[in-house]
């Protein structure tokens, strides 16, 4: 919990989640959910040579959590996959979605679809799973890697961001609820 607790002092990140004056919350969740998917892509690159088909057989978060990969249409029955694989059909996913202009529209004026936040919001779930999977079973190369700290805020920003939006149900939260707890906690302390 150390290591867990080192941040790049990154300011009040509780501030920079809300949203600003003016701002489209679709618009807002977009953004971010782009900058989410690419700080995880980041993070993930670094310790992809630990995460093996051999280590990590199983898509998991610790040893109660396991994740089966299903994205409705190619796979519509979830399958049993390794972390990796896995990881690969997330991310592949998840920029199909973002490159999908009637989902995440480029273009100023042209809106949102009704859809946008259920989307959104599995596409956040689906994440934190990386995430989790990160702390569960690599914590240890990343502090080797001295990457902790980057590790640490970039989950903060993304845990405090789908609090204040309520994005992600807190039972999806179980295999970090530990971490997110003491680092919500401190936080609220310097308030």
């Amino acid at each position: 919990m150390k290591h867990a607790a080192a941040t790049l002092g990154s300011g009040n990140l509780r501030n920079a989640v809300s949203l600003p004056d003016g701002e489209d919350l679709n618009e807002w969740v977009a953004v971010n959910t782009v900058d989410f998917f690419n700080q995880i892509n980041m993070l993930y690159g670094t310790i992809t040579e630990f995460c093996t088909e051999e280590s990590c057989g199983i898509m998991s978060a610790g040893p109660k959590y396991e994740y089966h990969w299903a994205d409705g249409l190619t796979v519509k029955k979830p399958i049993k996959c390794s972390a990796p694989k896995y990881i690969d059909y997330l991310m592949t996913w998840v920029q199909d979605q973002l490159d999908d202009e009637t989902l995440f529209p480029s273009k100023i004026g042209v809106p949102f679809p009704k859809n946008f936040l259920a989307s959104a919001k599995t596409i956040l779930k689906r994440l934190f799973r990386v995430y989790a999977h990160i702390y569960h079973q690599h914590f240890s190369e990343v502090v080797t890697l001295g990457e902790e700290a980057h590790l640490n805020t970039s989950f903060k920003h993304f845990i405090f961001f789908v609090q204040e939006f309520n994005l992600i149900e807190r039972r999806e939260l179980a295999p970090l609820q530990e971490l997110i707890d003491k680092l919500t906690a401190k936080d609220e302390r310097q308030i």
